[in-house]
């Protein structure tokens, strides 16, 4: 293990099965310096809190606008002192003191804030998100910070692999956000791997951003979320086209959504894949009342409880019904498509997660289409592209992946059509490309131990009461769609794939214009 990177009691040692995390050291003399914001986002005039602990009476704080022109607008020293760490700190908090404290200046521009903290010989980042005073922009980017939080391993626990339980290895059915951010969430290093791949055909499949994470001390979540991951490059890529964007956070979404009346369109990138009830109804109405909104994500999936002051999630998942004080009623912590529920995700989004999921990893569609096959190339997002009817756009840069959203659908004379009566307006499908829950194997050889049939016999048994040939093959059987979705008064444009940005980070041309037109262009 390299760095502040430790083995969880029941590690095997494999970079895909294995429990491994960044933890503070216990040892006052070692040195080290960690810290996290006592918010997520902020406003100027509000303000900044710092927690840290430091093994140094003093440490280096630097904060920095991030972008393509990253601007720093605070270097300082604070004093800092040595502070226990909880065992549960992923699930209750830290506990640290606050170690600096500022109001946040009129003239720092929105946007996603990097801090640095530095003592001899360690130095971790942190980040917080900035909201404008007032609409400055007319695109408003509403991070997926549902997901960072969800996947945030820092402690140990996270809504995946954790410490909790009876047995000390089950993931948290709640996680904190008073902890720092894992390796990785707020800067990649420049070579790391993003995650879509293919491995070959009979061999058992690997996951090469994984092998690279235990490997180089980072998280081994930090190519699934995070501000590195998906709304980073997108930024950048905005940045430099001229697109401006306000930034907030989809804790805001639950917590204040009247700063979307400020806005004609807004705008979700990524890994997009935990919601509250309040977040889903705030949209709806904003949706509703003529809200544009453009997705460039995928995997709209669970839903979250948030607590009153915002800093703990909760989503108990395949447990719900079992462990959730609220696994009673509708807002278990469960899929969105759990009948209990009873708000199937295509009612907010025209797609849902439960109908494809997996594409271009594992051995799930890991050698299909790697773009999105076209089926309606006169619809206005394809405007000057250049690309006909079969063409599959995004397939050099391969953005249909890692996780998608689709619809069933039935074809007539070529062409799809969605049948979910769950839709509460008219649904196009623009495009769509397989995908699948089932990561299909021949044997032991090449049987994929982490994905395997699981995720298909979940989704069978959550959707339809029983896992049977039948219903597996219900599951297992999906698609991930572009498609626009007319609600109300207004619409979602939903380009349903986590790795939409691998276009943009690629500069495939078809791509960018489609981006440019969904952004920037007139829905018609």
């Amino acid at each position: 293990m390299q760095g502040f990177f430790v083995a969880g009691p029941f590690d095997d040692g494999d970079p895909v099965t294995g429990h491994y995390y960044e933890m503070a050291s216990d040892d006052p003399a070692r040195p080290q310096v960690w810290g996290y914001t006592a918010a997520l986002s902020y406003a100027p005039g509000e303000t900044l809190r710092l927690h840290a602990m430091s093994s140094a009476p003093s440490a280096r704080l630097t904060i920095q606008r991030d972008g393509l022109l990253p601007r720093t607008v605070l270097e300082t020293t604070i004093p800092t002192r040595f502070a226990a760490t909880p065992a549960d700190c992923s699930v209750t908090g830290c506990g640290w003191p606050v170690a600096f404290e500022t109001t946040i200046p009129p003239d720092w521009p929105t946007g996603v804030y990097a801090f640095t903290l530095a003592v001899d010989g360690h130095e971790s980042r942190g980040m917080f998100v900035l909201k404008p005073a007032r609409p400055t922009a007319k695109l408003a980017l509403i991070l997926a910070t549902g997901t960072w939080c969800a996947y945030n391993d820092w402690g140990g626990s996270n809504h995946y692999q954790g410490l909790t339980g009876a047995s000390g290895q089950d993931f948290a059915g709640e996680v904190s956000l008073l902890r720092p951010w894992a390796k990785g969430f707020v800067r990649w290093p420049e070579d790391a791997p993003r995650i879509p791949h293919a491995s070959p055909p009979l061999t058992r499949p690997r996951y090469p951003h994984m092998d690279y994470a235990r490997a180089n001390g980072i998280s081994k979540k930090y190519a699934s979320s995070g501000w590195a991951a998906f709304e980073r490059p997108f930024v950048l890529w905005c940045e430099g086209q001229g697109i401006a964007l306000d930034y907030y956070t989809q804790h805001d979404l639950h917590s204040a959504p009247g700063f979307l009346d400020g806005y004609a369109r807004a705008v979700i990138v990524g890994h997009d894949e935990y919601w509250t009830w309040e977040m889903r109804d705030h949209l709806d109405g904003w949706l509703d009342r003529g809200g544009q909104l453009a997705r460039f994500g995928g995997n709209f999936f669970w839903q979250t409880r948030l607590s009153a002051d915002l800093t703990t999630q909760t989503c108990y998942k395949t447990r719900a019904e079992a462990e959730d004080p609220l696994g009673a009623t509708d807002r278990l912590t469960s899929y969105w498509d759990h009948p209990q529920a009873g708000r199937p995700g295509v009612a907010t989004m025209g797609l849902t997660g439960s109908m494809g999921v997996y594409a271009g990893w594992s051995r799930c569609a890991a050698h299909g289409a790697g773009g999105f096959t076209l089926y309606r190339p006169d619809h206005w997002s394809l405007r000057g592209t250049g690309l006909g009817y079969g063409d599959v756009l995004g397939r050099a840069s391969k953005i249909f992946g890692y996780e998608v959203d689709g619809i069933d659908y039935e074809t007539r004379q070529g062409l799809p059509y969605p049948v979910d009566p769950a839709l509460k307006g008219e649904l196009t499908i623009v495009a769509l490309s397989l995908a699948t829950t089932l990561a299909h194997s021949t044997g032991p050889e090449d049987a994929d131990p982490f994905i395997g049939s699981l995720d298909a016999e979940e989704v069978a048994f959550t959707k339809y009461g029983k896992v049977t040939p039948e219903t597996l093959g219900l599951a297992s059987r999906g698609n991930g769609c572009m498609a626009e979705y007319r609600r109300g008064r207004g619409a979602v444009f939903n380009a349903g794939s986590c790795e939409w940005v691998a276009g943009l980070i690629a500069r495939e041309t078809p791509v960018e214009t489609v981006t440019r037109n969904i952004l920037l262009g007139e829905w018609q």
